[in-house]
């Protein structure tokens, strides 16, 4: 079946970086849109970022906008989240999801499939 590992998830203090990865396995990975989505307990899952399937297009909430960049590496079945200046608000599980039809991408029910999560906890 098709998995998404995620990776890269630590604790770190405000204001410094993490990058996320996660790889995919056992889908044709150059024809999925992929996001990144983050989740607190209680709370409902929210979006984080975007790219389409050729890395020509990526969304971002405004939240992490100028913080944070999604990116791909089709070869590699590896799509990225470099997080900047992280805040503690930042504090979340950070999942990666896949796409394949044309749809909104910061909605998280149009996605086929998520990873398990990776932690991300950022100390004031």
């Amino acid at each position: 079946q098709v998995q998404l590992v995620e990776s890269g998830g630590g604790l770190v203090q405000a204001g410094g970086s993490l990058r996320l990865s996660c790889v995919a396995s056992r889908l044709t990975f150059s024809r999925y849109n992929m996001g990144w989505f983050r989740q607190v307990p209680g709370k409902e899952r929210e979006f984080v970022a975007a790219i389409n399937w050729s890395g020509e297009s990526t969304y971002y909430a405004d939240s992490v906008k100028g913080r944070f960049t999604i990116s791909r590496a089709n070869s590699k079945n590896t799509v990225y989240l470099q997080m900047n200046t992280l805040k503690p608000e930042d504090t979340a599980v950070y999942y990666c999801a896949a796409d394949l039809r044309p749809s909104i991408p910061t909605v998280a029910s149009t996605y086929d499939y998520w990873g398990q999560g990776t932690q991300v906890t950022v100390s004031s």
